[in-house]
């Protein structure tokens, strides 16, 4: 990949911080949880409903002591911290998609939206590192490894190498986008119900997430808004 501009190296800075505030989060999120489940409290999935089952045992309840309480209190204060920080991240890369042309083509990929436009233009520029868009899905890691031995060639599992963050940011987008683009009736959504008859649906969000890879480079190269009605290619 060619040298990237000071603005790239602005914004890999922004998302590799707002990367490690997510995971401090989680981490305390995760922590809550421990405390807690050693009293007995088994708690709700999902943030928002954690949230708000913290606040009524902040309140009273005879399984959590007044010190538990203090220390639930401090993680509490702690959380909406990261929160607040989180969302001033996430509105700065936001404005920065609606005011930069390149990423507001990105964000027209359905399973693209502000992070993977944004980290994309932060990893890859323009794309012009790339001859084609499988180099840059091989890059992420997206393309399978092979293994050849007596003339046959095997297809194992993905790579995983190049970048890790934008790899993961990618297969969280697939998934996301998997069930709504599996049914639409155009090409990309037989593909996709093609696939799910054929493999496991965490193999095809992999697969979906290398096709959005490939579709990214050319909406970069091409400099066009992506075409939902346009054949994509397999």
């Amino acid at each position: 990949v060619s040298l990237k501009s000071e603005a790239q190296l602005d914004l890999q800075i922004l998302h590799r911080v707002r990367e490690r505030l997510v995971n401090a989060r989680t981490a305390l999120i995760n922590q809550l949880r421990a405390v807690l489940l050693e009293r007995g409290i088994i708690l709700p999935k999902g943030r928002v409903n954690l949230m708000r089952r913290l606040e009524d045992l902040m309140i009273a309840d005879p399984a959590v002591s007044a010190r538990t309480r203090t220390l639930l209190a401090d993680l509490r204060d702690e959380w909406s911290e990261l929160d607040r920080q989180v969302k001033e991240y996430d509105d700065e890369l936001a404005t920065l998609t609606r005011e930069d042309e390149q990423a507001r083509r990105l964000a027209t990929i359905p399973g693209i939206g502000v992070i993977n436009a944004t980290a994309l233009l932060a990893a890859v520029g323009d794309g012009s590192a790339f001859a084609k868009g499988r180099d840059l899905a091989a890059w992420l890691g997206l393309t399978p490894r092979q293994h050849s031995t007596g003339g046959k060639t095997k297809l194992l599992g993905i790579s995983k190498r190049g970048n890790g963050y934008l790899r993961k940011q990618l297969i969280h987008g697939a998934r996301a986008a998997m069930p709504h683009l599996a049914a639409k009736p155009n090409q990309l959504g037989a593909w996709l119900q093609n696939m799910l008859t054929r493999a496991h649906p965490n193999v095809v969000v992999v697969a979906l997430a290398a096709k959005l890879a490939r579709i990214a480079w050319a909406v970069l190269r091409h400099e066009e808004d992506f075409d939902r009605r346009a054949p994509v290619a397999a």
